[in-house]
């Protein structure tokens, strides 16, 4: 199977950080207000963001950089963020392919079902938590 993450080319976090792919930054309304400080927190619950073949392979890759570290310290922090970065970028393809989808069935005029945006949120909010959980 041909891994995304097989790429050779290195990837860093800092390309990722000043690509040219990045659109403008956009404010974001304040959500919710002092009503939503009163609301209890339910748990959360995280879909997985990969296939579970991807998230094997990037697992594999991590402990195999990890090991490496006592033998090749700067290596391994290099190597470990390129598959930081190559994940990332891989993570924006999932959700640029889920998007282009729904867009394609706006395109068409097709009904797109409540329910599928529903899910469609749910998995932006499941991410976005995640991104800033603690």
């Amino acid at each position: 199977m041909n891994s995304p993450f097989d790429n050779n080319q290195a990837l860093t976090t800092a390309d990722i950080a000043h690509g040219e792919t990045v659109e403008a930054e956009r404010r974001l309304p304040s959500v919710g207000g002092a009503q939503a400080a009163k609301e209890p927190q339910k748990a959360p619950h995280f879909d997985p963001l990969f296939a579970t073949g991807e998230a094997q392979d990037l697992r594999t890759r991590w402990d195999s950089i990890q090991t490496a570290f006592v033998d090749e310290p700067r290596k391994s922090v290099e190597s470990a963020d390129n598959l930081v970065a190559a994940t990332i970028k891989r993570l924006a393809e999932i959700f640029a392919d889920e998007r282009s989808k729904l867009e394609a069935q706006w395109g068409r005029g097709d009904n797109v079902s409540t329910e599928d945006l529903r899910v469609a949120l749910q998995r932006y909010r499941s991410f976005f938590t995640r991104l800033l959980s603690v």
